[in-house]
């Protein structure tokens, strides 16, 4: 299949917050990010899946300013990672792929450390702390040293680090790494509360599941160039045309139908729901689920 084109920021008034074109990073011989293009719109929860080295990481670290394009072009909010690095990291917040927590501080020094990295105003502080432990619900553990922290309270602690300055746009590489399903539910509901919230949220993961469920994009990459991209209803037709649905009915009887688009989708739904003598009572999708579609576009693991 055809790598996809750049996703557009669409609808009224909208823009994209994140906009790479024809991004490429080399490290000597070795091409990580290839030719990569992709807009993310306003908004968005933008997932970037992949099998390992596919160069989520590099395309992150590169869209964060940690690391120079070697060639290429993007912008963050209308700032360029590499002309204007500080304006980049005023409007984003990035939380890698690794902790990033000091063990030897207490909760409430770490978030302090930070606030003051980012000069936020010592008066400011104490209501900002209160506000970031109430969101990750971490309230309980102020003084409790990072090192005592499980894996899903150290992922959080991460989060709200990347929180500190009120960032416009979040980059989360592999946050529910490792953790529990309670945890990696509790992570899907403060993603959405975020994204209702006003933020852009682009986040990598291996667990396509949780993916599909909280995104409203999607791209894949593989050797460092994306091969579908698209909202998650375009990206789960890639494979069947279309998306393949099942009505199931009060009577017993089961039926399948094709929606080209979400709008379809809806329209049907409404038809079979009001016009239909049977009674609806169930309707969903039939595969072409992203881990169908994930392990179709990509092979193993670049590593």
């Amino acid at each position: 299949m055809s790598a996809a084109a750049p996703v557009e920021a669409s609808g009224p008034g909208s823009t994209a917050a994140v906009a790479i074109t024809g991004l490429r990073k080399r490290f000597g011989k070795f091409v990580a990010v290839d030719d990569l293009s992709l807009e993310v719109p306003a908004g968005a929860i933008y997932g970037l899946i992949g099998p390992n080295g596919a160069g989520k990481t590099t395309t992150f670290a590169v869209i964060s300013s940690v690391l120079a394009p070697s060639s290429g072009s993007l912008s963050v909010l209308g700032h360029d990672p590499v002309a204007s690095p500080q304006e980049v990291r005023r409007v984003l917040g990035y939380m890698p792929d690794s902790l990033g927590v000091y063990a030897d501080l207490d909760v409430d020094e770490y978030l302090r450390f930070f606030a003051a990295a980012y000069k936020i105003p010592a008066r400011s502080r104490p209501g900002l702390l209160d506000g970031l432990l109430e969101l990750v619900a971490l309230e309980g553990k102020r003084t409790a040293r990072v090192d005592s922290l499980s894996r899903g309270m150290k992922q959080r602690l991460s989060l709200a680090r990347a929180l500190v300055h009120d960032p416009e746009v979040l980059i989360l590489d592999e946050p529910a790494s490792g953790l529990d399903p309670r945890a990696r539910s509790e992570l899907r509901a403060l993603l959405v509360h975020l994204s209702e919230m006003g933020k852009t949220i682009v986040i990598s993961s291996h667990i396509l599941s949780e993916i599909e469920e909280v995104c409203s994009h999607i791209a894949i990459m593989q050797s460092g160039r994306i091969v579908a991209a698209g909202d998650t209803g375009e990206v789960s037709s890639l494979l069947t045309g279309g998306r393949r649905l099942r009505a199931r009915f009060a009577d017993g009887t089961v039926e399948e139908f094709t929606a080209e688009s979400a709008p379809e989708q809806a329209a049907l739904l409404r038809g079979l729901a009001n016009d239909d003598a049977r009674s609806l009572v169930e309707f969903s999708r039939v595969g072409g689920g992203l881990e169908e579609i994930f392990l179709s576009l990509t092979h193993g693991g670049d590593e």
